[in-house]
């Protein structure tokens, strides 16, 4: 299975790169995992409703043009569908058994992601109502990907 990670903009953290390294050093056993960092666009504090959405926009056609047409598309969305660990595991799964090889997951900017990629999306996954760093996610992200290969192969990890 090969997983690409799209994200809008750097990690500049580094308790989180150190983190992140960790799980994707873990990850090598099970799937290929790219991280690809898209430029997130300038969004001053008082934009118009307009000027937000020309942003998503141009981050979402950077996203949009690191996405393969034969990859399974999921967003992470505040409003989207939330699983447990087991569900995305199993969704995990499913998409491999299935033929669908090539995921991508996608994590926005500080304003969400564009129409376009919405529509591109295959699932829209929530991790919770609240809104988390997009910078945050990204472990957050890397360590539930872990975890769904870890219940998958029924090894120890998950409790």
């Amino acid at each position: 299975m090969k997983i690409t990670i799209v994200t809008v903009g750097k990690l500049k953290e580094k308790y989180l790169k150190q983190g992140i390294q960790e799980y994707l050093k873990r990850l090598t056993a099970y799937a290929k995992v790219d991280i690809i960092e898209v430029a997130d666009e300038k969004a001053p504090e008082n934009m118009s409703e307009a000027e937000m959405l020309e942003v998503k926009q141009k981050e979402g056609e950077r996203i949009l043009g690191n996405i393969g047409q034969d990859t399974y598309v999921i967003t992470l969305e505040i409003n989207g569908k939330m699983l447990s660990s087991e569900q995305l595991a199993a969704k995990m799964d499913q998409l491999a058994t299935y033929g669908k090889s090539k995921i991508a997951f996608v994590i926005g900017g500080s304003l969400g992601i564009s129409e376009a990629v919405q529509k591109r999306s295959d699932l829209a996954l929530s991790f919770s109502k609240m809104t988390f760093p997009h910078q945050l996610m990204r472990l957050v992200l890397v360590e539930q990907v872990y975890r769904g290969f870890r219940i998958n192969r029924g090894e120890p990890y998950h409790k």
